[in-house]
C-alpha cells in the first residue's frame, strides 16, 4: 500500500506501509513541499505520484527506514540524476541527505 501525505503517519499507517517488506520501508520525499510517498514496491511509483502532484523532479528524492535498526537509507534509483549533480543512488549533497533525515524522522515520528 502507497500512502503519499504532508502529515506524519500514525502508527495505524505504519503498519499498513510495512506490508510490502515487513522490516523496510520504502519513502519518496518532495523535500521542498514537504511531501513524503512511502509503502511502495519500487521508489519510481513514489515519484511518480509526486510528479504527478505537481512536485519538480529535483526537489524529490528516495531512500528507506530499517524498521529493525531504525536506520534512514539513502538509496534509490530515482537520486541518479547527473543534471542534479547526484551521480549515484545514495544522496551525495549533505544538505539534501540532511532535509530528508529530518523530513523522515516528521514523518515517522511515532517508530523513530
Amino acid at each position: 500500500m502507497i500512502l503519499t501525505q504532508s502529515t506524519p503517519f500514525t502508527s495505524q499507517q505504519i503498519d499498513q506501509l510495512k506490508e510490502q517488506f515487513e522490516v523496510y520501508i520504502k519513502t519518496v520525499i518532495d523535500i521542498e513541499k514537504k511531501i513524503c510517498s512511502a509503502g511502495m514496491d519500487r521508489h519510481f511509483e513514489g515519484e511518480r505520484i509526486l510528479l504527478e502532484q505537481g512536485s519538480h523532479q529535483s526537489d524529490i528524492w528516495g531512500g528507506g527506514i530499517d524498521l529493525e535498526t531504525k536506520e534512514i537509507d539513502y538509496n534509490s534509483f530515482v537520486n541518479i540524476r547527473p543534471q542534479d549533480n547526484n551521480t549515484k543512488n545514495e544522496i551525495q549533497s549533505e544538505e539534501i541527505k540532511k532535509k530528508y533525515k529530518e523530513l523522515t524522522e516528521y514523518f515517522f515520528k511515532e517508530i523513530l
